[in-house]
């Protein structure tokens, strides 16, 4: 029951725009969808940071223009964005949107039948991935369910050897097979358990079970050699479950 009335609230929703008549107008087509509720509204990037490590957020409503640091600038920084709806009035960004892996993309001005689709997808993404990270968080699962076509497929989390990202899909390898999952990167690593699976790239989440070495730039699991971040190689170092595991 509690699961249920959690997924029953409107989304928290924060605005991002350095323009405040553009702030304004995105939280007046918030106020007329009654899934939506708007969490807060930011002028910059540096100020976004600051409202999501301090307040509970479900969907961003980012501005992609934005001085000294673009809105997809910071998606790149941020280790776990939300829910994200990119906003801009050039439509050259669309394909970086989808690498980032937004849920949609409005170009300015935004009518409100646009905006309305836009927010439905966002809900119908977020009511998807919920239950399965719920599962995961509070029942310690080990299987998930993962979106292939018009349904979900089963899979034991402790098989995976790897997850890529493929713009709006994964790419979940196996020992011995790999499939394609209708979903995002940031929604597969919050449903896994994060003592067992790294994120040593922004393209790949590993099982850290599965590690066979460490070499310079690249990990090496099983026959595959996937890159290694430097900025995250460090902490994957210094994790302590890496070095439970590096006498396997």
């Amino acid at each position: 029951m509690e699961n249920s009335v959690k997924s029953n609230k409107p989304l928290r929703c924060l605005v991002v725009d350095d323009e405040p008549i553009a702030r304004e107008g995105m939280v007046d087509l918030i106020g007329n969808v009654e899934f939506l509720s708007v969490a807060g509204t930011c002028a910059s990037a540096m100020e976004t940071v600051a409202f999501l490590q301090a307040n509970p957020v479900d969907l961003l409503f980012l501005d992609v223009n934005m001085p000294y640091l673009s809105g997809l600038d910071l998606l790149e920084t941020l280790e776990k964005p939300p829910l994200t709806i990119l906003t801009t009035a050039y439509s050259e960004y669309a394909l970086e949107g989808f690498r980032l892996q937004v849920a949609d993309y409005l170009l300015k001005p935004v009518t409100f039948k646009r905006f309305y689709q836009a927010a439905l997808k966002a809900q119908q993404t977020f009511r998807e991935r919920e239950p399965a990270q719920n599962a995961i968080r509070e029942n310690q699962l080990p299987y998930l369910y993962v979106k292939q076509n018009d349904g979900f497929r089963k899979i034991i989390w402790s098989d995976i050897l790897y997850v890529e990202s493929m713009e709006n899909y994964v790419k979940i390898v196996f020992a011995d097979n790999q499939l394609t999952a209708h979903q995002t990167m940031t929604s597969i690593e919050k449903m896994l358990p994060k003592d067992a699976f790294f994120r040593i790239h922004k393209s790949f989440l590993v099982n850290i079970r599965h590690i066979d070495s460490i070499s310079g730039g690249r990990i090496f699991v099983g026959n595959r050699e996937l890159p290694l971040s430097r900025h995250r190689k460090d902490e994957l170092l210094q994790s302590v479950v890496y070095r439970n595991l590096i006498g396997k």
